[in-house]
């Protein structure tokens, strides 16, 4: 445990020297320089040196911009370290690299540039023309592919329309696979406080850089939203109940990102249980794998000097299933970082007390199922009431019965439940579902999957769909849009000639739907007893072992 606060005291000290000392001095500048040095505020000064971004219509924007050192070489498994200030004027109109990784097959997101190790680097859009003195909100953009796969240059993630509503979009790059989330005993005798979860400080990291510079881009840094989608949505649920995100944002939105849990089987780093390994124990296996069996300096020597092809190996969305012995599978319980599931500490009510915003698709991702021989069983003494709310004819196939139960077990009752905790602490919280299917998709496809809402968030549905996007599709697209603007700016999602949504209520359980043919609709949840059923089971002590995760 003492070496645990004394890591914590190293970390806490590491973030003070970045926003303190000879740092002040170029944030004064920054500041000074934010009514800047050409006529339509292209270029701009922040901490590290000045950039130089591009006009595209009415929004300004600047890419690949540096928010922490390369996390290569012996950098490699490190928190992320200061930028080496440049000098002269860098380019900021093209994005940098995205995080190392194997594209997956079929990734409705997949990267927009070559991956590589060196890739932390965020973009920021804002409008061309503001008024003089105004500060804008921001909002920060944490991208999903569970972990593992995605990046900030997908064609889907550009900022351009969310910054024309009057809003500083800010999005970023962060470790994925084992270059984020890795623990072997080499790491933990080299005495880091940091020695897991190196995704998570990579974002921790971001947000510190937006407190710091955003005031040059004319954002508001006392007016910062985190929003995140699937494992960025895990990711917000990870930051919202982390002591050391505090104060780095004001407002939260979750697109399908649980809420209880990681949604992943998470690992503890030395710890063994029942179905686990311990994290250093496939971090071991993963060194033995390329014949590096020192765990002292030798081996992490060696490890630190692997290409990166090496580290990355096969893992992407589609291998991760497979559950390999020598990847963690996402965030570890390492007793700093990630102490516990979102879900218990907001319980604790450990949770930043911010407005929040949640939701999930239709037919979302059922990243833990039922039992798969049984799903029903999970339902425990309720099975027989179960059976009568999801298959009361018999006619559901048993795949499509495991499917549904396991996204309300994953995505659909912990929206719900954050927004009762949330509510609960006295903080506001909205609750959506979103249903709108693209039209040329109908009637072949009838319900919303997971993450086919973003190109309706982010005005991107050419990107998406090319010419087949309809004028009904754009205007659905809108109204998500508006809504979700509205709350970044205000925090509050109702603004000006919307339906009215209200807060959510605890006895009342309503929630916004996004549908097909009727626009946005507030209604009791029509799903109201299949979760009450989910919510019992999950709670029950058995809810552990009748899942097939």
């Amino acid at each position: 445990q003492s070496s645990i606060n004394q890591g914590m005291g190293n970390l806490v000290k590491a973030a003070r020297l970045i926003s303190t000392g000879l740092l002040a001095t170029c944030l004064a500048i920054a500041a000074s320089a934010s009514t800047a040095t050409s006529p339509n505020n292209s270029l701009v000064q922040i901490e590290s040196g000045r950039i130089q971004g591009a006009v595209v219509e009415d929004v300004l924007a600047f890419k690949g911009i540096p928010f922490a050192a390369p996390p290569v070489g012996n950098l490699r498994w490190r928190s992320p370290q200061p930028v080496s200030p440049w000098a002269g004027i860098r380019s900021a109109t093209q994005y940098g690299n995205d995080c190392m990784q194997v594209p997956a097959p079929r990734d409705a997101a997949p990267p927009g540039t070559t991956p590589a190790e060196d890739c932390l680097v965020l973009n920021v859009w804002r409008p061309v023309q503001l008024e003089p003195g105004v500060k804008l909100p921001v909002v920060v953009w944490i991208h999903g592919g569970a972990f593992v796969n995605g990046g900030s240059s997908t064609s889907i993630y550009d900022g351009s329309e969310i910054a024309r509503q009057g809003v500083i979009f800010v999005s970023f790059n962060y470790r994925l696979g084992r270059f984020g989330f890795f623990a072997h005993p080499a790491l933990r005798a080299e005495g880091s406080p940091a020695i897991a979860n190196y995704a998570f400080l990579d974002q921790l990291a971001a947000l510190q850089w937006v407190q710091r510079n955003i005031v040059a881009f004319d954002g508001n840094p006392s007016q910062v939203t985190v929003m995140g989608e699937s494992a960025g949505g895990i990711s917000v649920m990870h930051l919202l109940t982390w002591s050391a995100a505090r104060n780095l944002f004001h407002r939260a939105i979750v697109l399908s990102g649980g809420g209880r849990n990681y949604l992943f089987p998470v690992r503890r780093l030395r710890a063994f249980t029942r179905t686990q390994p311990s994290a250093e124990e496939s971090g071991i296996q993963f060194a033995r794998s390329l014949g590096i069996r020192d765990t002292g300096t030798v081996g992490l020597a060696a490890l630190r000097a692997l290409p990166a092809t090496q580290i990355a190996g096969d893992l992407n969305m589609s291998t991760l299933l497979q559950r390999s012995p020598t990847y963690t599978g996402g965030p570890i319980q390492d007793g700093q970082i990630v102490t516990s599931t979102p879900g218990t500490l907001l319980q604790q009510g450990d949770a930043t007390p911010v407005p929040i915003l949640i939701g999930s698709t239709t037919q979302d991702l059922p990243a833990i199922l039922p039992p798969l021989n049984n799903p029903l069983a999970y339902f425990g003494a309720e099975a027989a009431k179960a059976q009568t709310l999801y298959n009361p004819d018999g006619q559901v196939q048993p795949l499509d019965l495991v499917l549904q139960i396991g996204a309300d077990i994953s995505m659909h009752e912990p929206a719900r439940f954050v927004a009762q905790q949330m509510t609960t602490a006295g903080q506001p919280a909205w609750l959506y579902r979103f249903g709108y299917v693209a039209q040329f998709l109908r009637p072949q496809i009838r319900t919303a999957a997971h993450a086919s809402e973003l190109p309706f968030l982010f005005g991107t549905l050419s990107a998406r769909y090319g010419s087949a996007v309809t004028s009904e599709d754009q205007a659905a697209g809108q109204i998500f849009r508006s809504y979700l603007v509205n709350f970044i700016k205000t925090g509050n999602p109702n603004g000006n000639r919307l339906p009215l949504w209200p807060r959510f209520n605890v006895m009342r359980s309503q929630l916004m739907l996004f549908t097909p043919n009727q626009g946005a609709i507030v209604q009791t949840d029509p799903w109201k007893e299949r979760l009450d059923l989910v919510e019992r089971a999950t709670n029950s002590p058995a809810a552990a072992s009748n899942t097939a995760n």
